[in-house]
């Protein structure tokens, strides 16, 4: 079967993905065998997303390539979290040994105050940081997926965005969980003259499943951003459209913000576990620290011997979470405004020993409410991992923070403004058991990035990289980035296995552990309790994505988490 994914009339330079010939892609949607490739292999929430990015590599393109092209078309085929107008971070380790980080996190306005969200009473306004115009923060996805290129990336750029125009011109067909998404978010969507004009129908009905949903205006953008590159939507006919529509609503986004903005190449968060090197995002994103300073702590455990997810196991994973995101909200902010943060010390291995010699095996620790709570930050992002045929890596990771960001398109742009300045600690000095978080490292101040508890991380073993993986899931991020981490070097899980196995989720306030319904036995269950640990079961955590080199076969596998999406891992 041979399937176009583009309009007629695209000039010879951009049509090197013209046609998908499906029967060389070998995929999974999902569960405990592994896609095995010998090329290369994208696990992202989108097969039409992942098959965009192998067909990069097909052409010639690295894994940096294919990682541009799967992120711009996620942000057709995936809008409640894939993205232009949001932002996120990039982890690579390439095959020679090099590794960098890249950071697009999105930062408040230049107008931004640490108090903008707060009435007479220095409370919150209506949920004002989450909810409305206040709360977008300037994009970052497109910068940084500019720099990557223009640093690591071989093929010509607009070749890597036209996939992702083809699919927003030509349509693509409504899936299950694009209904269900467009469904529970339809109030929403109908605040918005824009939003609704995209997500319904022009009678204002929902899209059924097969039905084909064109947009636009949304290949419009990504038009100019692949003529302009990071220009096309920072300056001129985007930057102006962006900033009218912020003014007329309310918002406060200007052309200068815009122009202003920067993706930041950061050195990664390094540690060494198990004789296996853990690369990781550093702040703005807490993911890497809180990773290492877990994993400095559990390394002091055979594992191993303990049994996966047994009662003792569980309780030490659950009192390590405890004591790192004790730390995260203490110390860490956006590194451009926190020059004092201790990062050296939380990650050294004798400060994780101290920590470690704190923990009693037959009692849990108590939260105390006069400690650290921690800011809400939403579950809906996404992440997506890629290897190619030179064994180089990408760990990627970017949301627009709730479903579908604030709800609110931009008219005439097509792309929906992420709601991520709620990551910030909306009231200064106020933190409570309720959640309220008031520490300074993550106060909102001008062209300031929140903090993230997005992970992206790959793995490497005497030099090159090993896995990658990472998921979505707001401050849960971390521990399942954790877990898959443990189940491939503590119990031998392929990396199937260790995406779809039960998952659990401790922050320090509250004091809960929040367990997948039928992950843990109910003997096993009542043992973990029995060491005084509280226990909430939930639906579902996160959704992994992860890439693998088998070395002793010599193939690449690849897996995507069956929990959440249209997911698959497609390889070549």
């Amino acid at each position: 079967m041979i399937r176009s994914i583009f309009p007629n009339g695209l000039t010879k330079s951009v049509c090197f993905v013209l046609i998908f010939v499906i029967p060389s892609l070998s995929f999974s949607e999902g569960g405990r065998t592994p896609v095995r490739a010998k090329n290369g292999i994208v696990t992202s929430a989108s097969r039409l997303a992942s098959e965009a990015g192998v067909e990069a590599m097909k052409q010639g393109g690295n894994a940096v390539d294919a990682a541009v092209a799967t992120a711009f078309a996620l942000a057709v085929t995936w809008p409640s979290a894939g993205n232009i107008g949001g932002g996120g971070f990039l982890v690579y380790h390439g095959g020679d040994g090099h590794a960098t980080t890249f950071d697009f996190r999105e930062k408040a306005a230049l107008a931004a105050t640490e108090d903008m969200y707060l009435g007479s009473d220095g409370r919150v306004v209506n949920n004002s940081n989450h909810l409305g115009m206040l709360a977008i923060g300037v994009p970052g996805t497109v910068a940084g997926l500019f720099k990557a290129h223009q640093e690591l990336g071989v093929l010509p750029w607009a070749d890597l965005v036209a996939p992702a125009i083809a699919l927003a011109r030509n349509g693509i067909p409504i899936t299950y969980a694009l209904q269900t998404g467009f469904s529970r978010s339809a109030n929403r969507f109908r605040q918005y003259p824009s939003s609704a004009e995209k997500f319904f129908r022009e009678d204002g009905s929902l899209y059924e499943i097969d039905e084909i949903w064109i947009q636009s205006d949304l290949a419009h953008t990504l038009e100019l951003i692949q003529q302009d590159g990071k220009d096309g939507f920072y300056k001129g006919e985007n930057a102006k459209r962006l900033a009218d529509f912020m003014l007329a609503n309310g918002g406060l986004i200007t052309e200068e913000d815009l122009e202003r903005y920067e993706a930041v190449e950061r050195e990664p968060i390094r540690g060494m576990y198990r004789g296996h090197e853990i690369i990781s995002m550093p702040p703005p994103s807490s993911g890497g620290i809180v990773l290492v300073e877990m994993l400095n702590i559990l390394e002091n455990y055979e594992l191993s011997a303990m049994g996966h997810n047994s009662a003792e196991y569980l309780h030490v994973l659950t009192e390590a979470m405890r004591r790192a995101y004790a730390d995260r909200a203490e110390h860490l902010g956006d590194p451009d405004f926190n020059e004092a943060m201790p990062l050296d010390r939380l990650l050294d291995k004798g400060y994780a020993s101290t920590l470690q010699a704190s923990i009693n095996l037959d009692k849990k620790s108590e939260s105390s409410p006069l400690d650290f709570a921690q800011a809400y930050e939403s579950e809906e992002t996404t992440h997506f991992s890629v290897v190619d045929k030179d064994g180089n890596m990408v760990s990627l990771t970017y949301t627009l923070e709730f479903g579908y960001g604030s709800a609110i398109v931009v008219e005439g742009g097509g792309y929906l403004l992420n709601n991520e300045l709620g990551d910030f600690n909306a009231t200064p000095g106020l933190t409570d058991i309720r959640g309220n978080i008031g520490t300074a490292p993550n106060l909102v101040a001008p062209e300031k990035r929140p903090l993230s508890s997005m992970t992206p991380t790959i793995v490497a073993l005497e030099g090159r990289p090993l896995f990658a993986t990472g998921s979505p899931g707001g401050k849960t991020i971390i521990n399942t980035t954790m877990q898959t981490i443990l189940n491939v070097i503590d119990h031998g899980f392929n990396i199937a296995e260790a995406i779809e196995a039960g998952r659990i989720h401790h922050q320090w306030l509250p004091d809960v552990t929040r367990i997948e319904a039928n992950a843990i036995s109910a003997d096993t269950l009542r043992l973990y309790e029995s060491k005084g640990h509280r226990v909430q079961e939930r639906s579902s955590q996160g959704a992994a994505m992860g890439v693998y080199y088998n070395s002793e076969e010599g193939l690449f596998e690849g897996a995507s988490d069956s929990r959440r999406g249209d997911g698959a891992a497609v390889g070549y």
